[in-house]
């Protein structure tokens, strides 16, 4: 991806944010049909409005990075970055992107960042980064998440266990859990159905992790209708961009605070023409 000019692109239409005199955090939410971003301060509070755009409808890394520009572009200043990726994540790359297309896979997304914004960035899980906001840190938390597909995230006593992708399971008559539990799902069977295989596939995924706490979140999740474990709870979905704060809690307990970086004031770089 080539620069074509070192100037900040001209926002439409500003997010509006308080004075706040500590760093900020631009965290982003990719998700199958939407992106989100927001400024959280450290501890992951809002420091500004919700900005979303619409996923592009053939989302490739090009495209979803030039989404993701206009995105950044409506925020005024911001020090660090977190980003949210529906697929697994190793060490700043791609692994799996079911919902997205197939070129994701193998694509350094921290680093293409990085890139683009000029900014330190860290991305993971986005089912995960929605149950870092969520959890107490306390025994075995689960964190599920239903849109587009359906997203997991487990933490022992608050520790991310990585890479499990709960919804590519086999649930039944040959399908996955995403497949019943999706947005596919949803739209093929009705209301209805999904929650009446959501309250069959919650017993089993109980069994399964034998988890301290459930959490549900995701754009679906205002559709639930069936009745939940008694530790369980529904979660906002702007959890999924307050979680991001998580992703610099070492570098944050480390020095106190985050400084802000040099970086923080220069311009944003800007992306090549759209693929």
């Amino acid at each position: 991806m080539s620069s074509s000019s070192s100037t900040r692109p001209k926002p439409n239409g500003q997010a509006k944010a308080p004075a706040h005199s500590g760093a900020s955090i631009l965290c982003f939410d990719i998700g199958g049909s939407g992106m989100k971003a927001m400024l959280v301060s450290v501890s992951g509070q809002p420091l500004s409005d919700r900005v979303r755009v619409e996923t592009p409808q053939l989302p490739t890394p090009p495209r979803v990075l030039d989404a993701l520009r206009e995105l950044g572009g409506k925020f005024h200043d911001f020090d660090y970055i977190a980003c949210g990726f529906p697929g697994v994540i190793k060490h700043g790359t791609v692994f799996t992107a079911a919902n997205l297309d197939p070129a994701w896979v193998g694509f350094k997304l921290q680093e293409h960042l990085q890139q683009l914004f000029n900014r330190p960035v860290r991305v993971a899980n986005d089912a995960a980064v929605q149950g870092m906001a969520a959890i107490s840190g306390k025994g075995v938390e689960l964190c599920l998440t239903f849109g587009t597909g359906m997203g997991s995230s487990l933490f022992i006593d608050g520790v991310l266990v990585p890479g499990l992708e709960l919804g590519h399971h086999p649930f039944r008559k040959g399908k996955t859990y995403e497949d019943y539990l999706g947005r596919a799902g949803l739209e093929k069977w009705g209301k209805k159905k999904w929650n009446k295989r959501l309250s069959e596939a919650l017993p089993v995924i109980e069994h399964l992790f034998n988890y301290d706490r459930l959490y549900i979140g995701g754009g679906n999740n205002k559709l639930i209708r069936c009745d939940l474990p008694k530790n369980a709870s529904l979660v906002m979905n702007l959890d999924g961009l307050r979680g991001g704060a998580a992703l610099w809690r070492d570098v944050a307990a480390a020095g106190k605070t985050l400084v802000r970086t040099d970086a923080a004031h220069s311009p944003l770089k800007t992306s090549s023409k759209q693929k």
